[in-house]
């Protein structure tokens, strides 16, 4: 139930995320989620792609500081309070949560939320024995 996210280290300068986009789309690689957080100088984007050991390899390859780690995706209804639940099952069952970000998949009428947490496994079983979906890796990159 891990699924694979590439980190790249970006300067905060004009083009950069621009050129991660351009290397991806021509190495054929298609970025179903993404999240980027920055400071003044520099910026961390985080990824979720159809392929990460292709996306991984093409980026170090063109000189971008990459990293992978390993994050969940948790299925969550599309309604109000719907990400809150999970949150607080998760809290009150002693996981913290790192960071997130989620999109909606208006067919499917649920959010797919992306969670980097400590104790991958612990969080999966306790989301799974409370009936929250957590689509494995394929079932994600292949949105």
């Amino acid at each position: 139930m891990r699924v694979k996210q590439i980190s790249i280290f970006l300067e905060n300068k004009s083009g950069r995320l621009a050129a991660v986009t351009r290397l991806l789309g021509e190495a054929g690689i298609n970025i179903r989620a993404l999240s980027i957080a920055d400071t003044s100088d520099f910026g961390i984007l985080r990824l979720i792609v159809n392929d990460p050991a292709r996306a991984y390899a093409a980026l170090k390859d063109a000189g971008f500081t990459v990293s992978e780690t390993d994050v969940i995706a948790v299925e969550i209804p599309d309604r109000p309070g719907g990400l809150s639940e999970v949150l607080n099952l998760l809290h009150e069952n002693g996981v913290n949560v790192e960071y997130l970000y989620a999109f909606v998949s208006h067919s499917s009428g649920t959010a797919l939320v992306l969670l980097k947490v400590r104790g991958i496994d612990r969080a999966v079983e306790l989301l799974k024995a409370h009936g929250v979906k957590v689509p494995d890796a394929a079932t994600v990159y292949n949105l």
